[in-house]
């Protein structure tokens, strides 16, 4: 297997559901993506080989294959193809796993990897709702097979409060955690931390005036307990809200890895290599517990260990979720989300995987440390994680 390297990683500012980014269409919000890795290290569009994209709700906009779509609201040429996947929540960490596996078994040399997903106008569940061209309903996945072995249909919110009763998880756990998520991205946001991996994008304040962001839009410094405790307790849970919960966002990212052959031969310096990369399946009743079975699988391939890390990002789709993965895997708790997670910096879903993996290796550059940790619970019960060594 040959060695594949990430040289160029890039993404948007993440914008709240209806904010800046509202008047935007999915596909150009990809190709801005696309655009700034292949600037960054001025690298031909051509010469990529495939282009592999993450987006759960595939349909509109974000229909029709967006990895293309996305392609073709770039400057890359029309030789370039591209191809959409979808694995819920961790789909563009897939996409760089599979974009990994073109390259180390030498079928390709340059791949672009990346995520999109547009939750102002396909919000969570939205590819389930509708009808058929002859008026009848789409119906969906969840049928008798499921619910019955799995007590219901799928319940992603029911699942955060299952996981949090059965680590011994309070909800004041879960409100601290969402304090520190907002915190920690605040002071990352003030220290410029985020400054090499966002690009600036255009969008619209509330009064649709035309603005340049190279912020996230979604952190709330002032967080607090009393305002967690008035937040209205979601349904068929005791006490999971939307503040302890991932926000609904906008958002895009790239990566582009390539072999170390070609990497030498275009002069390019590596941000980082991939050392290892593993999906699981998990219990889809829990749904979100995947990360916890993912990880020891991940660094066996590597073979490293827990405290060989340096930093780990764990999705923060519900405060729960980090909480159980650290609480079972007995994970040091100051490298877990260093800059902050998803609630605080939202949760994009089919952009969120490439959003990590974007934000752990600008960390570990800065820090200078040598490995980091990402994966993501998605939806179904599954989890994928991959595990980056720092150039």
């Amino acid at each position: 297997m040959r060695g594949v390297f990430i040289v160029s990683a890039a993404r948007t500012p993440i914008g709240k559901q209806k904010g800046y980014l509202r008047n935007w269409n999915a596909p150009e919000l990809l190709g801005v993506s696309l655009n700034e890795v292949v600037r960054r290290i001025d690298l031909d569009p051509a010469l990529i080989e495939d282009v592999i994209g993450g987006t759960v709700y595939q349909v509109g906009e974000q229909g029709f294959a967006l990895a293309r779509m996305g392609i073709l609201a770039s400057r890359y040429p029309i030789t370039v193809p591209g191809v959409s996947v979808n694995r819920q929540c961790g789909s563009s960490l897939t996409a760089i796993q599979l974009a990994y596996g073109m390259i180390a078994s030498g079928t390709m040399d340059i791949v672009a990897a990346c995520g999109c997903e547009f939750m102002t106008k396909y919000t969570m569940m939205s590819d389930l709702n509708g009808t058929l061209w002859n008026g009848l309903p789409m119906g969906n996945p969840f049928a008798k097979y499921y619910t019955e072995k799995f007590d219901g249909p799928a319940d992603q919110v029911r699942g955060a409060q299952l996981i949090a009763d059965q680590w011994g998880i309070s909800a004041e756990d879960c409100q601290d955690f969402a304090i520190a998520s907002h915190t920690k991205a605040h002071q990352a946001t003030v220290k410029c931390y985020f400054k090499k991996e966002i690009f600036p994008v255009k969008g619209v304040d509330k009064d649709s005036r035309e603005i340049l962001r190279n912020t996230d839009e979604t952190i709330r410094p002032e967080t607090s307990r009393e305002a967690l405790s008035s937040l209205k307790v979601l349904p068929n849970t005791r006490f999971i809200t939307a503040g302890i919960s991932s926000t609904i966002t906008d958002g895009s990212s790239a990566v582009i890895l390539m072999s170390e052959k070609m990497m030498k031969k275009l002069n390019l310096e590596p941000l980082a290599r991939i050392v290892a990369n593993a999906v699981v399946g998990s219990d889809p009743r829990l749904m979100l517990t995947g990360p916890i079975y993912a990880t020891p699988k991940v660094l066996k391939k590597a073979r490293l260990k827990m405290e060989d890390m340096d930093i780990f990002e764990i999705n923060e789709a519900f405060a729960p979720i980090p909480l159980a993965w650290a609480k079972e895997l007995k994970a040091d708790m100051s490298k877990l989300n260093v800059n902050g997670g998803a609630l605080a910096l939202g949760h994009p879903v089919g952009n969120s995987g490439c959003r990590l993996v974007v934000t752990a290796i600008h960390e570990l550059r800065r820090r200078k440390g040598r490995y980091a940790l990402v994966s993501l619970c998605t939806g179904g019960g599954m989890a994928p994680a991959t595990i980056l060594e720092g150039a």
